[in-house]
């Protein structure tokens, strides 16, 4: 793989075992305001497996704007995050709490400006991909 977003022919045939910290790697330069780093635990290009990663976000980090083809549920590990749907005011979430962006759902997500923020997400994947990637995200937004 030549970034931690490119994607596997499918995901693994048989169990694996992931440990902590291993495989973090940097996200790749153009999905985020900023640098921050993730874990790939599964990435694949088949239709209708899973993809999932464990992203670690320095405080006022946020993705570009984006969208899942078949939806996005994403988990909060740690700390304070923003998550924001096109045409709707930025939300708050915390640790423990859970978001579902539905299908074709632009959105970004990232860590509130004074905290760092981990979190889980999975997306299935439609046509051999899992995410669309847009635009950046205008700075005022994120400020709360």
């Amino acid at each position: 793989m030549s970034n931690a977003f490119d994607m596997q022919e499918g995901c693994p045939l048989a169990m694996r075992l992931f440990r902590a910290g291993e495989g973090i790697t940097a996200a790749p330069e153009g999905v985020a305001s900023d640098a921050f780093l993730v874990q790939m635990l599964l990435s694949s290009r088949t239709e209708g497996e899973m993809t999932a990663m464990r992203a670690f976000v320095p405080p006022g980090v946020v993705t570009h704007w984006h969208s899942h083809p078949r939806g996005q549920l994403l988990f909060v590990l740690d700390g304070v995050g923003l998550v924001q749907k096109e045409g709707s005011e930025p939300v708050e979430i915390r640790t423990g709490d859970a978001v579902w962006f539905a299908p074709g759902e632009r959105h970004w997500h990232g860590a509130a400006p004074a905290s760092p923020f981990s979190y889980l997400s999975v997306q299935p994947v439609m046509n051999g991909k899992a995410v669309d990637w847009l635009g950046p995200v205008e700075q005022e937004s994120v400020q709360q």
